[in-house]
């Protein structure tokens, strides 16, 4: 069963198309990661997801029925926690227990805010009676996530939860978060650039580029300047000045995405170069074998580009890839796509 579905959804702010996404559907009870560069429309997604905002043009079903921002449906099953954590000006206890509350739910309260403390890894004895302006950084932000797992939401959004916080705090969110998935059934949307997130844990992740998905990978924006070359295409000439080629644009489009799943990997001088086919050199910067373990996402850096590509494990241990090792990125420049 799904629980949302996004039809023909297009989102402004004033003039500006921020969103523009055609259908999606996420299941229930699943993690879904989301992906994409500054601006590319994540936080205002998980806004839309959150029903605090409502699309300019399209719907966005939640449960098969349409929901308005804020109302009685999805007031208590859906919460957002966002990277700077916003907590009242109250003890630690008293922002947790704020939700139970306002819904009237004293049954227990004591209990239930030291057993979700815990959850967050902070003790209660130490923490329940401790000022907003005594908690550092990491803390502060586990209260926020604390204060939405006491609801049990049904949808738990998190817009880069471990962007600003200490490393013990980061592992201490997902793991919190992770276990409202296996506890409740909690469906998970995180937005995040923590790779150990994204591949270890996710059911499917998202890619948004300018407000649009780009499912067949990463995908590598590549912006001008441009110059003419040979055969009308364009060059684009980087740091260390190797050029990358690409066809010229309709009107409008600004950006160049070279798509990962269509560009191959070897050793510098073991490919042939093939018909239209051309070459640029760089380095192996990152491996992280996915959750199915039979892939592995790798990122190359070809001067000021960073190209991320799923491998198949076997072909990566077969090239024998490790971070520094050189490697050639074959890739067709008819097959790259404008934004």
């Amino acid at each position: 069963m799904y629980l949302y579905q996004i039809r023909d959804v297009d989102h402004f702010y004033g003039d500006k198309q921020v969103l523009s996404i055609e259908d999606l559907a996420i299941p229930s009870a699943s993690i879904t990661g989301l992906i994409g560069p500054n601006g590319s429309g994540k936080s205002t997604l998980l806004k839309l997801l959150g029903f605090l905002e409502e699309p300019t043009y399209g719907s966005i079903l939640f449960q098969g029925r349409k929901a308005a921002p804020f109302s009685k449906v999805v007031r208590s099953r859906v919460t957002l926690l966002i990277q700077e954590p916003y907590l009242m000006r109250r003890s630690v206890f008293d922002n947790v227990a704020y939700g139970l509350k306002i819904r009237g739910d004293n049954r227990e309260i004591r209990s239930r805010v030291s057993k979700v403390l815990e959850q967050v890894g902070l003790e209660p004895e130490n923490f329940a009676r401790r000022k907003w302006t005594a908690l550092s950084g990491g803390e502060a932000q586990r209260v926020a996530l604390a204060a939405r797992l006491i609801l049990k939401p049904n949808v738990l959004l998190l817009d880069e939860p471990t962007a600003s916080v200490d490393a013990h705090s980061a592992r201490l969110i997902r793991k919190a978060s992770l276990k409202a998935r296996e506890e409740w059934g909690t469906t998970l949307v995180v937005a995040t650039h923590d790779w150990q997130w994204l591949y270890e844990t996710c059911d499917s992740i998202l890619h948004l580029l300018q407000g649009r998905l780009f499912k067949r990978g990463l995908g590598c924006a590549v912006y001008g300047p441009w110059r003419i070359g040979q055969n009308g295409l364009l060059q684009k000439e980087l740091e260390d000045g190797q050029v990358l080629i690409a066809p010229k644009p309709e009107e409008g489009k600004l950006m160049a995405v070279l798509d990962p799943s269509r560009v191959d990997i070897t050793l510098p001088g073991m490919g042939l170069q093939q018909g239209n086919c051309k070459t640029l050199n760089g380095f192996v910067t990152r491996l992280f074998l996915e959750r199915n373990s039979a892939t592995v996402q790798t990122a190359i850096k070809v001067a000021e580009l960073v190209i991320t590509i799923r491998m198949a494990r076997n072909k990566v241990e077969a090239l024998r890839l490790c971070p520094g090792k050189e490697v050639s990125v074959s890739y067709d420049p008819q097959e790259m796509e404008w934004f």
